[in-house]
């Protein structure tokens, strides 16, 4: 197995591990200098920057706000330590959020770039394109 199969298994567990609420799976994943990105979106309109500190706080957020959530992995493409993945994420509220009501679904469209030093994840960078609500 070659080091890119292998960050790319991972980064397939990793969104299994969210998909599941698996804060623990994630969390083992994630280097404890790992740095998160969200590029400006509708959610984030001046863009998010966090470290693991702040991970399980927005992973528990997460997981009141939505029921469900699934991630659909389009393509992927690895050299080296990095991993990209087209994505297509669907959420299903478990609570109103800003017009939309509980139940319903949001979805992005998003491209994330994971990079991994010694099997453990040290940047992600999202660039999430919401589709209307």
């Amino acid at each position: 197995m070659t080091d890119n199969t292998t960050n790319l298994e991972r980064a397939q567990r990793y969104l299994r591990c969210i998909e599941a609420g698996n804060y623990a799976g994630v969390a083992e994943l994630f280097a404890s200098d790992a740095v998160v990105e969200q590029l400006p979106n509708r959610i984030y309109p001046a863009g998010l920057r966090s470290g693991v500190a702040e991970m399980a706080g927005a992973f528990e957020r997460g997981r009141r706000l939505l029921s469900k959530q699934t991630y659909e992995i389009k393509s992927s493409a690895a050299e080296g330590d990095r991993i990209a993945l087209e994505v297509l994420w669907t959420g299903t509220l478990a609570l109103p959020f800003g017009a939309l009501a509980a139940g319903a679904e949001m979805r992005a469209h998003s491209a994330m770039f994971l990079e991994f030093r010694e099997g453990k994840i040290v940047s992600q960078r999202n660039y999430d394109c919401f589709e209307s609500w």
